[in-house]
């Protein structure tokens, strides 16, 4: 195995179900538009993410899960 598709099973572990994910968004007060923006996709994409239809690709994967970390941490006061 390489290590891309260990990294790649490790960061679908640690990203949250699709409810949670939009619920952490939305806690930090964050629109779906800006976290496209940042991880440069469009707004549909992350909806589709929060929704459940799609998980993030290979290449936004590590990106979008480390967001929802700094976003939750943040919520946390941490």
């Amino acid at each position: 195995m390489s290590m891309n598709v260990i990294d790649e099973a490790r960061a679908r572990r640690s990203l949250p179900a699709p409810a949670l994910a939009k619920a952490i968004r939305e806690a930090a007060g964050v629109s779906q538009s800006a976290i496209a923006r940042s991880l440069g996709v469009t707004r549909m994409t992350v909806s589709r993410w929060e929704a459940g239809f799609c998980r993030p690709s290979p290449e936004h994967l590590n990106a979008y899960a480390d967001i929802l970390r700094t976003l939750d941490a943040e919520a946390r006061g941490e």
